[in-house]
């Protein structure tokens, strides 16, 4: 990898419509060295998944979205998560999610995959709840920070399934 993008860099980019879309507030989202992605939903599983080595027999858990209005209790345990941003990579950049430091000091942790080169979809992760006393999350509250980090050269971009995901 070449090099990590700064705030400076990634408000630029974001400025001519590349890495992040449909975003709230700029100003507030960018940080000195990523981005905030905001929650848009939170699902509930409803079954089990399954995974091979090959994908042919892939299942996703079903989930269930959880309604709320401004805010949401949640107890401890697992949840899947859609945020509002469009992440939008051009191929020669890709994204590592981290959660921000405000829910892990709340026992709470935000769990993604890479956000490989030439992906783009609003993406999903798992919010898991380790506090045994529950956490209570807002709408639009900022979750997850991306870093994005620039590529020695272009690769072929992501082609997978779940390209243009919630779209």
């Amino acid at each position: 990898m070449d090099s990590i993008l700064s705030g400076k860099d990634i408000r630029e980019m974001i400025l001519k419509g590349k890495l992040v879309r449909e975003y709230i507030d700029l100003d507030m989202q960018l940080t000195p060295n990523g981005f905030d992605l905001s929650l848009r939903e939170v699902h509930a599983f409803k079954g089990r998944g399954y995974v091979d080595f090959s994908n042919k027999k892939r299942r996703v858990s079903e989930t269930e979205p959880l309604e709320f209005e401004d805010e949401l209790e949640l107890d401890p345990g697992a949840y899947k998560i859609i945020y509002n941003e469009i992440v939008d990579l051009p191929k020669d950049i890709l994204a590592i999610g981290k959660t921000r430091s405000t829910l892990l000091r709340c026992g709470v942790s935000v769990v993604s995959a890479v956000f490989d080169a030439g992906y783009v979809g609003r993406c999903e992760s798992l919010l898991i709840v380790s506090n045994p006393h529950g956490f209570t999350v807002e709408k639009n509250a900022r979750v997850l920070q991306l870093i994005f980090l620039k590529l020695s050269s272009a690769s072929e971009g992501y082609s997978g399934i779940y390209k243009g995901e919630n779209l």
